[in-house]
């Protein structure tokens, strides 16, 4: 058997892949781990013998390196969430429509400016100011951005 068909063997046999190349050692465990599923597995007085052992050798300092993903696997992707900065930009010919205090007021986006009732504005600002007589913040007013508490 070669390295690679000792791993599948290795995989099918115990449950789970493996990172060992040495063919030997591959040998042996499957050897092992197939007598064990046949005759049972160590007896009480062995599994104690090996804890004994174990508590007395040094202990694994670094886990066991990740196998290698393949190309098509789903965690190569790497997803997050990215923040999209707000844009002020209104593509011009676009019509704007606020209902205030019973009135309905249009505006339409210029290459730079907006007009409002035959009058050209240079911001959506002046327009608020222009129908409500203060200063609102344009894209507010016509619904464009949303408070900051309603965030």
């Amino acid at each position: 058997m070669t390295v690679n068909q000792l791993r599948i063997k290795y995989a099918d046999v115990f449950g789970e892949g493996t990172n060992g190349r040495n063919k030997v050692w591959l040998l042996k465990r499957i050897a092992w781990r197939m007598q064990a599923n046949e005759e049972g597995d160590l007896s009480e007085r062995a599994r104690k013998r090996a804890i004994e052992i174990a508590n007395d050798a040094d202990l694994r300092m670094l886990p066991p390196r990740r196998p290698k993903l393949s190309a098509d696997s789903s965690e190569r992707t790497v997803t997050k969430k990215i923040g999209i900065a707000q844009s002020n930009e209104l593509l011009p010919g676009t019509k704007l429509q606020r209902v205030y205090k019973g009135e309905t007021f249009s505006v339409t986006v210029l290459e730079s400016g907006f007009e409002f009732q035959g009058e050209r504005f240079k911001s959506l600002t002046a327009v608020a100011k222009a129908v409500t007589g203060k200063h609102w913040n344009g894209f507010h007013f016509f619904g464009l951005r949303q408070p900051r508490s309603a965030k």
